[in-house]
């Protein structure tokens, strides 16, 4: 969900454990820059069981990652990709705050 807008738009996400970034593009073929997640940034990832997500098309597929700055509400294709995406941004959080020990 777009955050000054607040309509779905599809994203394309990289993710970097080497910059430490989640980055998201208007699709796969763009090279502009949408926005990025730094990992240090990132508070908490969650599924959206409150359904605070407004008109998500999907609300049974609907995660957030909670940062500093900004709440991202996402939907995944199926409950699988669900499940991974959450992992693998958690993991990589997680992964950011090991190094700074």
């Amino acid at each position: 969900m777009g955050g000054k807008i607040k309509s779905w738009k599809k994203r394309w996400f990289v993710f970097d454990r080497l910059k430490r970034t989640f980055s998201y593009y208007v699709d796969k073929h763009e090279t502009k820059l949408k926005g990025v997640i730094y990992f240090q940034a990132i508070e908490e990832v969650y599924y959206d069981h409150l359904r605070s997500a407004t008109k998500s098309p999907n609300p049974s597929l609907t995660f957030c990652v909670k940062t500093h700055d900004r709440l991202y509400f996402m939907v995944a294709p199926s409950p699988e990709a669900m499940r991974i995406w959450m992992d693998v941004i958690v993991t990589g959080a997680e992964g950011y705050t090991q190094f700074m020990t």
